[in-house]
């Protein structure tokens, strides 16, 4: 219970700079996601198109996940020096991986059906990658962000040590004090609100993507119009 309150009273003598840092740690991690985003679709697109690029793509994707976050950010200091964009990079790096997997494996599992019923129709390659493939693999590539942003806030953190501030300002100040618990708390606890907030939302916007979940609210909303015409129709025909 004191803990709770050390933690309360923190809160409350260091409101603005705690929102600062919670603001700065997001921004940290939106962009890195943003950034990998722009590279990783159409880098996800084109291995679905040439399929023995995959392999190497991804393998290479993977071995950049495999580095430790101190390791890539020690590494990547060295080149970009410190601050926030050297953080930025190595968010991107990291980002890269279930982004790329998620958009090669949303683009491969659109139905062959359903892209010769495309062709069929005149449309361009490019027309059936916008209005086809994309609108049916955007949940399993929102799946991917979703993976992606949440793994960022955590990597996020260690940011401090190289000065680009964030939550984890915050948890490096408790442990640099004597029982400082409640401060490295102070600054934990809205990191994990973080990430789970996001993980919620992207989620939900997985779910609302998704196209089988959208062609059953279609035939809801036009099965409920039809009844509610017939009992419109019979109320007035008695």
């Amino acid at each position: 219970m004191e803990t709770i309150n050390d933690i309360l009273y923190y809160y409350s003598q260091n409101a603005a700079y705690v929102w600062v840092q919670f603001y700065r740690h997001f921004l940290m991690s939106a962009y890195g996601v943003l950034f990998a985003a722009i590279v990783a679709i159409p880098a996800g697109i084109l291995i679905a198109r040439y399929t023995k690029l995959s392999t190497w793509v991804i393998s290479l994707a993977n071995i950049i996940q495999t580095i430790p976050a101190l390791a890539m950010l020690a590494v990547l200091m060295l080149v970009m020096g410190l601050g926030t964009n050297t953080v930025v990079f190595s968010l991107f790096l990291y980002s890269l991986l279930p982004i790329i997997k998620n958009t090669y494996t949303g683009i491969r599992n659109v139905d062959h059906a359903i892209l010769e019923s495309g062709k069929a129709m005149g449309m361009t390659k490019f027309q059936v990658l916008l209005m086809v493939e994309l609108p049916l693999a955007m949940s399993v590539i929102m799946a991917g962000l979703r993976t992606a942003l949440v793994i960022s806030i955590g990597i996020a953190t260690i940011g401090t040590f190289i000065g680009a501030g964030g939550l984890g300002d915050i948890i490096l100040r408790g442990t640099n004090v004597t029982d400082g618990t409640p401060i490295i708390l102070a600054g934990a606890i809205p990191t994990a609100l973080m990430a789970v907030l996001t993980d919620l939302i992207m989620a939900w916007l997985e779910r609302k993507l998704a196209p089988i979940k959208k062609e059953k609210r279609r035939k809801r909303t036009r099965l409920g119009m039809r009844h509610g015409d017939g009992s419109y129709a019979s109320f007035f025909g008695k």
